[in-house]
């Protein structure tokens, strides 16, 4: 079959019914489920390196055939109209990852058996003097359509070299298990991340895993058991359906060795610690967690997009406000990653620039459908009785505008904007520090590290021309380590390193069950690195052509699924069609 005819194959539609989600199992079909489970957890944990590759195609081959299927039913669950540049969110957060991941996975495996070891890039130093690993660009691809960007994770302190290469890759060196169930309790907000986490665990780390759709997106339950057929068959994976009754049955059962859960850090204590009131307090005083077994997490944000002074035209300044706007429309702005509060220089005059960029761009996108469960209570309660809301849009009946609230007080410590993630249509910001780049950068690390709820990802947009002066440089990297997020991203959006899928995804390391912040644990990884602290990513300040992911691209529809395509091989004769696109946008 031709690229092209291949293309069509998942990219095409048909007239398809209202999205359908399958009714929630039942105890008897959760209970087979996990029998059949156990009974190939040991199987898989024995299966050869090549099985293991064989297995991660088939998978492929299973989810680019589903994979126009999923994004259309995406699109008509969350009001977006196919065929229009919006329809690139549902490519991006669904196939393009899982595809992707796969394919590395599969190269991994294959310089495992080759090698011995998996690929990485070139390793250098931090400011501090720990490992810098890097990982993007992986291919002539990566690097031709992602001109000048990097992608390093940096090492804990005591991660030697020696170290570095032979603790990665430690269930297929020294397995520690002989076969373990893991329970996956899936995100509701985009299509990826059950897949994405069954693969981690799946070939990472040689565990069987039981998926539990969550009710917000259970529609595309049915899409992974088809494309992840085989290894359903072969007792490797299973996929259930339930809300908080059954994941409670499933958490708890005996048969369950481990959970991952994507979600809300409440949802997380209330797995750990049991529901609030005395008895957690008891529990949580005496460390008697009541959960007993291994849980890991990635639980939210309040991302800090943190604009460092320079020497910016307007135009720089409003293509980076376009870059946060980006993630703060991104998928009705329901995203972990999603930018929600602006730290900008006070007294310098770009913040203004800067905020009027993005509150222009959002004017020219409408309100989105407003379909996560309690969006509109958490906006009317983070929005009510402020006096410096800033509504852009007419909202409709079940949408909500664009809202920006200004003129918080930094030092604020009851400020609930900066201790509940708002997981809807808002975004705040607060100037702090002075127009002297090295005062504002301190001061915005400490905003951010010791004010803001969450440990997940952070923004910094620096303009070039800063960091030839040694000093800015020597402070913008300093603030880079200082800053206790998983994930710390220069002049770019941190949701692409998830969709890189080679890069660790996940919280800054140090977080406590008691005090869980952004969850424990990383996925993806696909090069299946230990002792991570950190992932960096470096973009350009400004870039031709414009990022797919931006809302102003007109053809991001036409070029995401190419991109999809290409994925499958990394295949050179699919480029030209992503770059025709790109450049029409």
């Amino acid at each position: 079959m031709s690229a092209v005819m291949k293309l069509r194959e998942f990219a095409s539609y048909a007239v398809s019914p209202a999205v359908h989600a399958p009714p929630n199992s039942s105890q008897s079909q959760m209970d087979a489920a996990i029998k059949r489970l156990r009974e190939g957890a040991r199987t898989f944990a024995r299966l050869s390196i090549d099985e293991r590759i064989r297995l991660a195609e088939g998978m492929q081959r299973g989810y680019l055939r589903v994979a126009g299927r999923s994004v259309e039913a995406g699109c008509r669950a969350k009001g977006i109209a196919m065929g229009t540049p919006m329809e690139a969110e549902e490519w991006a957060t669904g196939p393009w990852g899982v595809v992707r991941q796969l394919r590395l996975i599969r190269e991994s495996m294959q310089a495992l058996k080759q090698t011995g070891n998996t690929p990485i890039g070139p390793v250098g130093r931090t400011i501090d003097g720990r490992l810098a690993v890097r990982l993007f660009p992986g291919n002539a691809i990566d690097g031709m359509l992602f001109k000048d960007w990097s992608i390093d994770v940096h090492m804990q302190p005591g991660v030697t070299e020696e170290k570095l290469s032979s603790s990665r890759a430690g269930f297929y060196k020294h397995p520690a298990h002989d076969g373990r169930v893991v329970l996956i309790l899936g995100a509701g907000n985009i299509a990826a991340i059950p897949s994405m986490d069954a693969i981690t665990f799946l070939f990472n780390e040689g565990r069987v895993c039981l998926i539990k759709m969550n009710p917000v997106n259970a529609y595309i339950g049915p899409y992974i058991e088809e494309a992840f057929a085989e290894a359903i068959q072969r007792n490797f994976l299973a996929v259930t359906y339930g809300g908080a009754e059954e994941g409670r049955y499933l958490v708890y059962h005996r048969d369950i060795d481990e959970v991952h859960i994507t979600g809300s850090d409440k949802a997380h204590d209330n797995i750990v610690w049991g529901p609030p009131g005395v008895e957690r307090e008891a529990r949580m005083q005496r460390n008697d967690p009541l959960l007993k077994k291994p849980i890991t997490s990635e639980l939210g944000n309040i991302t800090p997009v943190i604009v460092v002074p320079g020497p910016y035209s307007e135009k720089e300044l409003r293509f980076q406000a376009e870059d946060a706007a980006s993630y703060f429309l991104m998928n009705a702005s329901f995203l972990c990653n999603a930018s929600k509060m602006l730290a900008l220089p006070k007294g310098w005059n770009g913040s203004d620039i800067f905020v009027k960029g993005m509150q222009d761009i959002c004017a020219a996108a409408a309100p989105r459908q407003a379909y996560y469960p309690g969006a509109e209570d958490r906006w009317r309660t983070l929005t009510s009785g402020r006096a410096h809301v800033k509504m852009i849009g007419t909202a409709a009946a079940g949408t909500l505008p664009w809202t920006f609230i200004s003129g918080l007080d930094p030092n604020a410590r009851d400020e609930p904007l900066y201790s509940q993630e708002p997981f809807c249509s808002l975004i705040s910001e607060a100037r702090l520090g002075s127009s002297d780049p090295l005062e504002f950068l301190d001061r915005a690390v400490d905003f951010a590290n010791n004010r803001l709820w969450g440990t997940l990802t952070a923004g910094l947009v620096v303009h070039p021309k800063s960091l030839k002066d040694p000093r800015v440089n020597e402070a913008v990297e300093r603030a880079i380590t200082r800053l206790r997020f998983g994930t710390v991203t220069v002049n770019s959006y941190s949701g692409l390193s998830f969709v890189m899928a080679s890069p660790p995804w996940g919280a800054h390391p140090g977080s406590t069950l008691d005090n869980i912040q952004s969850g424990r644990g990383f996925v993806h990884n696909t090069s299946m690195l230990e002792g991570v602290e950190k992932v960096v990513m470096r973009a350009p300040l400004t870039g031709f052509p414009k990022p797919g992911y931006f809302p102003t691209h007109r053809t991001a529809h036409k070029v995401v699924p190419r991109i999809v395509a290409m994925e499958e091989n990394a295949s050179w004769a699919k480029v030209p069609g992503i770059v025709f696109n790109a450049m029409r946008g």
